[in-house]
């Protein structure tokens, strides 16, 4: 009897982690969904899925990386897809370059940068005899003058080169590609009004996205078996304006 495919997902807690999950869960996935001191948040999202395990770990160390993939192993017994999606993005104006402490700069690139890597480096054995994929979560600030803040930006830009190079690393038993969404209504963007705005009036869709929009670019990455190393722009053409 076939097995249902084990997906693990980071930063499951949030507007596009859960829609991420509940997608995944309707297509069938045993889930590991993952937070960082959102035990309250995980648990409520693990109930809502058909069958799901809430993992909290900080990403940012190899240790945690190490501990969610071997809590998927032993829950599940194996890992056939990856998405990671956990990400800091610390509102800041590019202008204010005094304002980013090494702290700072420091939080973007291990959560944002170092976690993904930590992780598929965690699950890359896994992945390997699955033939699985890896998606990891960009921005359409890696690749435009945008982001919540420089750091954000840069870690995200590193990112789509990651996952490039782990494309050809990891091929051709694993795949390994990105999503670049633009502004996406969550509840961290709510009060970003003015930029809603402009996004409505100047884009192509006249319209911001949805964390469904992006589940669903997440879906078509994963049913596309030849797509290795790309990274797939979920923005209603906002990096076209």
């Amino acid at each position: 009897m076939l097995q249902s495919p084990v997906a693990i997902l980071t930063g499951a807690t949030g507007g596009i982690g859960r829609a991420l999950a509940h997608t995944l869960d309707e297509r069938g996935y045993r889930l590991l969904v993952h937070g960082f001191d959102t035990v309250e948040a995980g648990k409520e999202l693990q109930d809502s899925l058909k069958c799901a395990l809430y993992f909290d770990s900080d990403l940012s160390t190899q240790e945690g990386a190490m501990l969610l993939a071997q809590e998927t192993r032993e829950t599940f017994g194996r890992i056939d897809l990856l998405v990671n999606n956990a990400a800091v993005g610390i509102p800041l104006e590019h202008g204010n370059i005094a304002g980013v402490t090494p702290e700072f700069f420091q939080l973007a690139l291990s959560v944002n940068l170092l976690g993904p890597w930590f992780m598929t480096q965690a699950c890359a054995p896994d992945l390997r005899d699955t033939r699985g994929s890896v998606i990891n979560m960009s921005s359409m600030a890696a690749s435009t003058v945008s982001g919540s803040s420089i750091p954000y930006a840069v870690s995200k830009a590193g990112l789509e080169h990651l996952t490039r190079l782990l494309a050809v690393a990891m091929g051709p038993e694993v795949r390994v590609n990105a999503l670049a969404p633009g502004l996406v209504d969550t509840e961290r963007t709510r009060a970003w009004e003015h930029l809603r705005k402009e996004v409505i009036q100047s884009s192509p869709m006249r319209r911001s996205g949805t964390p469904e929009d992006v589940a669903r670019a997440c879906m078509s990455l994963i049913d596309s078996p030849y797509t290795t190393g790309a990274t797939l722009p979920v923005d209603g053409g906002q990096r076209l304006v």
